[in-house]
């Protein structure tokens, strides 16, 4: 009988440790940890350029898309984006902004509008 209670003790014993991994594996599903994702090096611009768009245009975004970052001399860059508008008539078109800056300063130095389509 000594040996059958070994086994049931030994069973019991296997029985808690996997009930306890099961329970720690289901909350590391159900409570990730929390991962803090970079926000893309556009976004501060695109904030701007969305900001700059409903002024201009007294408009609402309706979506939005960035095309990419130029370099065009050591002192300015660009960032273009296109944003696609609704205006207060019920009209929607894109409008490709570009916002030129200093990168180092980060200081704007102008920003443009140009109406699409497409």
């Amino acid at each position: 009988m000594d040996k059958v209670g070994d086994i049931t003790d030994n069973f019991s014993k296997w029985a808690v440790i996997m009930k306890k991994l099961v329970i720690l594996f289901l909350a590391m599903l159900m409570f990730p940890t929390a991962s803090i994702e970079a926000a893309p090096e556009y976004a501060k611009w695109g904030k701007i350029a969305v900001e700059e768009t409903q002024k201009h245009y007294n408009a609402a975004i309706i979506d939005y898309k960035h095309i990419g970052r130029t370099e065009l001399t050591p002192k300015k860059s660009e960032e273009k984006f296109k944003l696609w508008i609704r205006n207060k008539v019920g009209n929607e078109f894109g409008v490709f902004v570009t916002i030129q800056f200093d990168p180092s300063t980060e200081i704007i130095q102008s920003i443009q509008f140009s109406e699409t389509n497409r």
